[in-house]
């Protein structure tokens, strides 16, 4: 059975007595000095992970303009032989630099280094532009995609390009569970965002007078009509590096879409979940509050 770990040695701890320290009968200050060497090492081995994850980007470029330009023909014409190979390096290409992209802006995170910008702008114009981007891709594999806006919505602050990250992770993740021929329904909503849940009976006049008083939120959701979600896993796919299986093994991920689309929707102050029954499809849906005017403040 390993010592427990004494703060006063004349050398430094190291990171394999920390983790291997039995914790039991620990005083406070001891405990506290492991938990503050671990979270620094967490923190620097995180940074030094992403800055290695970054010099990835430069090679990877020069490979996928290589890659680009044999599957263009502009070297030469490719053999029926050589069209499948040269496919099959773009898409892990392309695939690589998905992974390089998520891991760097999960690190953003971690580190918190990642900055917020705050514009006022238009909640639909935003999911709207994100699913054009999307069409082609489900068009491709035969699924159908339809959007649906909220005409009385107004424009509030909210970070374009991370609402645009968050949609595109939700509509990624609805595309692979989604078999051909099926449908993929986006929504934005106004609704009043009622934080408690309520217990007592409550009169439909009284609770129509609660409400206008509630605070307003955009909700936005992605609903498929793939296989569904068990109720157990509802809360697990949102952590870190958490994936389910699909029946397409070639679709791949780290598992840090739903991850990253939880910190970036929580990050503006909101929330989100899935609505899921096994065989029912899913719907992901995320909560964005809208600040009240300066008049009604």
């Amino acid at each position: 059975m390993a010592e427990p770990v004494q703060g006063n040695l004349d050398r430094p701890i190291t990171i394999a007595e920390d983790m291997e320290c039995p914790l039991d009968g620990l005083p406070a200050e001891e405990l506290r000095g492991i938990c503050e060497r671990l979270r620094e090492e967490l923190r620097r081995r995180t940074v030094a992970l992403a800055s290695a994850v970054h010099e990835l980007r430069t090679p990877l470029a020069i490979m996928d303009g290589y890659i680009d330009l044999l599957w263009a023909g502009k070297a030469g014409d490719l053999s029926e032989k050589q069209r499948p190979i040269v496919d099959d390096m773009r898409a892990n290409a392309k695939r690589l630099k998905s992974f390089i992209s998520d891991f760097l802006t999960f690190t953003a995170i971690e580190t918190r280094s990642m900055t917020m910008h705050l514009q006022s702008a238009d909640l639909n114009g935003c999911v709207s532009e994100t699913c054009g981007l999307w069409l082609p891709r489900f068009q491709r594999k035969g699924t159908t995609l339809y959007f649906s806006p909220e005409d009385e919505l107004p424009p509030f602050p909210f970070d374009h390009l991370k609402v645009q990250h968050v949609v595109s992770n939700l509509l990624h993740n609805a595309l692979k569970f989604t078999p051909e021929k099926g449908t993929v329904w986006v929504t934005v909503e106004k609704v009043a965002w009622e934080r408690r849940l309520r217990t007592e009976p409550i009169s439909v006049e009284k609770r129509r007078r609660e409400i206008i008083k509630l605070p307003k939120a955009a909700r936005v959701a992605v609903a498929d009509t793939g296989p569904g979600v068990d109720p157990e896993f509802h809360l697990e796919i949102f952590q870190d590096f958490r994936k389910l299986a699909t029946q397409d093994q070639s679709e791949q991920s780290m598992g840090l879409g739903l991850s990253i689309a939880r910190r970036l929707v929580q990050a503006h102050g909101g929330k989100i979940w899935v609505e899921s029954k096994p065989g029912e499809g899913a719907k992901f849906l995320f909560l964005l509050p809208i600040p009240k005017p300066e008049t009604e403040a």
